[in-house]
């Protein structure tokens, strides 16, 4: 870990933290929530000694990279013009691009945008989902999951913010990388305080120890989880900005990989679409499709070596 290397480079108005390693063909690692470039600690080490050079970012909003407060500054164009910018100044052309979680979803728009930038996606959790022209994504889950669904729970600014506080970062992080119920997550107000008293109720597992769950915590006790909230609180906005690629296919080579524990492949619908066509239909480049069996949604952290080897083997024939 020790060999990782971290800077800070100036991209679309914000300084991003970046943590790198390796020399070679660039692989581009984008997390989710609630993470950092941490969770891909894993394959920064595995790939690099591949001969890859492995750039995992703090996301705008996330860690040590700047957060605007505004959740307007949060659509799929800010993230995708930071990350564009990132390589921009780094002087990178193209790159393999990873994601997970929001990362994966980032890494859909960065393919939809610009896909001149992309050698190959390889992409965990979330399916590539087509714009629908006719709701805005949060009126959709409303009717499919009602009020208390997590993401429409996430809505209110500061509302779930005091909740996460009162039962602090490291309990929080806990609840998130811990879970492995795959059904919709409903969460009444409320809800997410935890109860009072000594943290005793999430056991950790094997893949992950109390130093990760520490450095975790130790940023978002820092940063606040309001940048990361943003990106749900963003997404209605998202839709509205994104109307001109309405039906625009995914033009890149994508592996897509999901545990079947995970709460994204349980979502109504989803798995007909991934293994019926429809998922094939819209990222008419998907190669491999990979349900690691007996694993949850922090696929990337609870199998390393495996998503390590599953990334390898796909990007090498690029």
């Amino acid at each position: 870990m020790e060999k990782i290397e971290h800077t800070t480079v100036p991209t679309n108005g914000i300084n991003m933290h970046i943590a790198s390693i390796g020399t070679g063909p660039v692989i581009l690692f984008l997390h989710g929530f609630p993470e950092l470039w941490y969770s891909w600690r894993h394959q920064l080490l595995s790939l690099s000694s591949h001969g890859y050079r492995c750039i995992a970012p703090d996301l705008r909003g996330f860690g040590d990279t700047d957060a605007p407060p505004s959740a307007a500054s949060y659509t799929a164009l800010h993230i995708v013009g930071d990350l564009v910018g990132l390589l921009d100044h780094l002087g990178i052309d193209q790159v393999f691009v990873v994601g997970h979680d929001w990362g994966a979803v980032m890494a859909w728009y960065f393919c939809l945008f610009k896909p001149d930038r992309v050698k190959a996606l390889v992409n965990m959790s979330v399916a590539f989902r087509p714009r629908n022209p006719k709701r805005k994504p949060l009126e959709s889950l409303r009717f499919m999951f009602g009020d208390d669904y997590y993401i429409c729970r996430f809505q209110e600014p500061g509302e779930i913010e005091e909740e996460f506080a009162h039962a602090g970062s490291a309990r929080t992080i806990k609840r998130f990388l811990t879970s492995r119920n795959p059904r919709p997550p409903c969460v009444p107000k409320g809800g997410f305080r935890g109860p009072p008293g000594p943290d005793t109720q999430y056991t950790l597992p094997a893949w992950l120890s109390e130093e990760d769950v520490n450095y975790f915590a130790s940023k978002f006790d820092k940063r606040g989880f309001t940048g990361g909230l943003n990106y749900y609180r963003a997404m209605d906005l998202t839709w509205e900005l994104t109307a001109p690629w309405t039906r625009d296919q995914i033009k890149v080579p994508v592996k897509f990989i999901v545990g079947d524990l995970d709460i994204t492949y349980h979502i109504p619908g989803v798995q007909d679409y991934i293994h019926k066509g429809g998922f094939k239909r819209d990222v008419p480049f998907l190669q491999e499709v990979v349900v690691m069996e007996g694993a949850a949604h922090f696929i990337n952290q609870e199998k390393p070596e495996e998503i390590s080897a599953h990334i390898y083997d796909f990007i090498k024939k690029f």
